[in-house]
């Protein structure tokens, strides 16, 4: 078993109190009315130690296992949770380069990235997939520069710019270097998210929206933050979210999708103190 929560982590603590407060609760009720004989006060007390330490050990167990969470955000349904983001009901959200580049060549996008394996499975004609992006008159309010020499589109996005394309939300999420290789700072990152949050208030019309853990992938972190790693960014996620104020209310709700590769790294106990 991958231990990703300490065995005497905070919020395990704080929940085994409550269940103990509730056990207590209830022994202290039983022993007013049944009566231990001495001969079995000693055992029974033994017992109950030992009940007390493997209610313990099952809640630590617990949450080293535990999969998904649903957390209350400031009145907004925030689920976070294992599994493949283009299986989710309702919204998805694809993250793409700056440019929106559609060339699946493992050079400027690869196959395994989400966004390589949007455009090769869930897109059939990607001549059309370019001019929608190209056309739509939302994006072009964000374009950044254009007219860009590159290996690739010569249009530059503002990053956070998003287009809804059926039941996708593609959204410009990391800056490439010379090399075509997905990079940001935190400052960036901090910025896409605040522009990102505004664009799906904008766009998902009380339907469910699914989100994988930005910069989870291959998107390397510049400005003295290169060791960041998933449970940081995913706060990250959350407390940005907050701070926007958005409402998801039912039936509607934010789902943060972790691949089922990395679930074991992410010790998703430790989002409850983001309700607080």
């Amino acid at each position: 078993m991958a231990t990703k929560v300490h065995f005497f982590d905070k919020i395990v603590r704080e929940f085994y109190y409550k269940v103990i407060t509730a056990i207590s609760t209830v022994f202290s009720l039983v022993f007013i009315f049944v009566e231990i004989p001495k001969e079995c006060k000693i055992c029974t007390g033994f017992v109950f130690l030992s009940v007390l330490v493997l209610v313990y050990i099952f809640i630590w167990m617990y949450a080293n296992k535990m999969t998904k969470i649903k957390l209350n955000i400031d009145g907004s349904d925030v689920h976070v949770i294992s599994g493949d983001l283009f299986k989710q009901e309702g919204l998805k959200v694809v993250p793409f380069n700056e440019y929106f580049d559609t060339t699946v060549d493992n050079v400027i996008i690869a196959e395994r990235s989400l966004n390589g394996q949007y455009i090769k499975n869930y897109r059939k004609n990607i001549s059309t997939l370019d001019n929608t992006i190209k056309e739509n008159q939302h994006l072009q309010k964000h374009i950044k520069e254009s007219n860009i020499k590159r290996n690739g589109k010569a249009i530059k996005y503002t990053l956070g710019s998003s287009i809804l394309i059926d039941e996708y939300v593609l959204v410009a999420f990391s800056k490439f270097d010379k090399d075509n290789k997905a990079y940001l700072t935190i400052h960036d990152y901090l910025q896409f998210l605040e522009c990102f949050w505004n664009e799906i208030n904008r766009i998902y019309a009380q339907r469910p929206v699914s989100v994988p853990i930005f910069g989870s992938g291959i998107t390397r972190f510049k400005g003295g933050f290169k060791d960041i790693d998933d449970n940081e960014l995913l706060n990250i996620m959350i407390w940005t979210f907050k701070l926007s104020k958005i409402k998801f209310k039912y039936p509607a709700k934010l789902s943060i999708i972790i691949d089922e590769k990395k679930i074991n790294k992410i010790n998703i106990l430790k989002l409850k103190e983001l309700e607080k």
